[in-house]
């Protein structure tokens, strides 16, 4: 990775995502390359040993180097990145956290890296929604799901993602016997990729998973609007994106009105809006 970048103006801002599954035998070096390669964009990046995952705010051209200094990087080469603009920051600062696991799945025995699995692109996406043999699951939690979600998914009814392979075991059996392929889809794609290893080698489930996420089928797809309904839930100041990739009006405050843990989700999010204004 590339040295520090220039920071970032009061010019228009753009948002970026990105994540891959890759052996990394030193989690805390990359690290700290990354917050270096970071500094001047604002954000959070987690780096485990099966990969990194992050998102990224800043100005155009500092978006652009740390895009670039990253797919320079022969481990990250070939990943993908989600861009839009924002209207607000959704950011009030740049961490860089090295964990147990880029995605915290709740299982006791994960794979160490998730299988190839099958990768559906967005125009294909569509034509499986509806399809008698295809059950579309929504992999992300509840509260997500009520805010926006494609026609014809189910609700796991998860507070939490670590819940969501407890719904998946409840439910395998039955599936298999009804000969249904599941069709899963979620925010980025990273919660799919990292499920649906679990659920094909240990439940024996098929399983086909949206490339890049709702954020990619919307980034492709100029009129997404007739495979969603209502918006996208993003965890970070702009609450919701429209099928533009525009931030909308919903606050924080509607989304977790009805939520068990409504109050600590909150209380997190008027944190991270206040660290913007520091």
């Amino acid at each position: 990775m590339s040295p520090e970048l220039p920071s970032h103006s009061a010019e228009a801002q753009f948002h970026i995502a990105f994540y891959k599954f890759v052996a990394l035998r030193d989690p805390e070096r990359v690290a700290h390359d990354l917050r270096i390669l970071t500094r001047g964009l604002t954000g959070s990046i987690l780096v485990a040993s099966e990969g990194i995952n992050g998102v990224l705010a800043g100005n155009e051209s500092a978006l652009n180097a740390a895009q670039h200094a990253l797919l320079q990087d022969a481990r990250f080469a070939g990943m993908q990145f989600k861009r839009s603009a924002c209207s607000r920051p959704p950011f009030g600062r740049m961490v860089v956290h090295v964990k147990a696991e880029i995605v915290a799945v709740g299982l006791a025995h994960p794979s160490p890296l998730p299988a190839e699995g099958t990768f559906v692109k967005p125009p294909a996406w569509r034509s499986l929604l509806g399809q008698e043999n295809v059950l579309v699951l929504d992999n992300r939690n509840s509260f997500e799901f009520r805010l926006g979600h494609f026609h014809h998914a189910i609700d796991p009814g998860v507070t939490h993602f670590k819940d969501f392979p407890r719904f998946v075991e409840a439910h395998a059996q039955r599936w298999r016997g009804d000969g249904l392929r599941i069709a899963m889809y979620c925010t980025g794609g990273i919660r799919c990729e990292k499920m649906s290893s679990w659920m094909q080698r240990i439940l024996g489930l098929d399983v086909l998973q949206l490339e890049g996420g709702v954020l990619n089928h919307f980034q492709c797809l100029p009129d997404a609007e007739l495979d969603w309904e209502g918006e996208c839930f993003v965890f970070d100041n702009r609450v919701a994106l429209n099928t533009r990739l525009h931030g909308t009006a919903t606050t924080a405050e509607q989304v977790y009105a009805h939520e068990p843990d409504g109050h600590w989700r909150l209380q997190r999010a008027r944190r991270l809006a206040a660290a913007v204004g520091e």
